[in-house]
C-alpha cells in the first residue's frame, strides 16, 4: 500500500505544478496582451524627455565666444627639468636629493636543501 500512496503523492504534486505553470504562462499573456492594448491607445511616437536646444534671444547681436589661445608644444625655458636624485658629483657638492632613498629590500635567508 505504500507505493500507490507515493504514486498517488507524485500524481497530485505533478498536477499542482502543471495548474501552477499554466496559471504563470496565462498571467504573462494576459499581460502582454494588456501592455499592447495599453501602447497602441497611446499616440505612437514617444515623448522627448529634454526639450529641443533653442538659440537664446539676442544672439545675433552678441560676439562669438573668444579664440583659444594657440599652444606651441614646447616645455617652457624658464624652469629647467630637475632629476629627482642628483648625480654623485652633485652630491659631493652637497646637494639634497629631492626624495628620500628608497628602503631597502627585505629579503629572507636561503632556503636550506634537506
Amino acid at each position: 500500500m505504500p507505493r500507490d500512496d507515493r504514486k498517488r503523492g507524485y500524481k497530485n504534486d505533478l498536477l499542482l505544478a502543471s495548474a501552477m505553470v499554466a496559471a504563470g504562462l496565462s498571467l504573462s499573456g494576459i499581460s502582454m496582451a494588456v501592455i499592447v492594448v495599453h501602447d497602441s491607445l497611446h499616440d505612437p511616437l514617444m515623448a522627448q524627455a529634454t526639450q529641443p536646444l533653442q538659440s537664446t534671444p539676442g544672439a545675433e547681436t552678441r560676439p562669438a565666444a573668444p579664440v583659444e589661445p594657440a599652444t606651441t608644444g614646447t616645455r617652457p625655458a624658464a624652469i629647467p627639468p630637475q632629476p629627482a636624485q642628483p648625480d654623485a658629483q652633485a652630491q659631493k657638492e652637497g646637494v639634497a636629493p629631492a626624495l628620500p632613498p628608497a628602503p631597502a629590500e627585505k629579503t629572507a635567508p636561503p632556503i636550506k636543501e634537506r
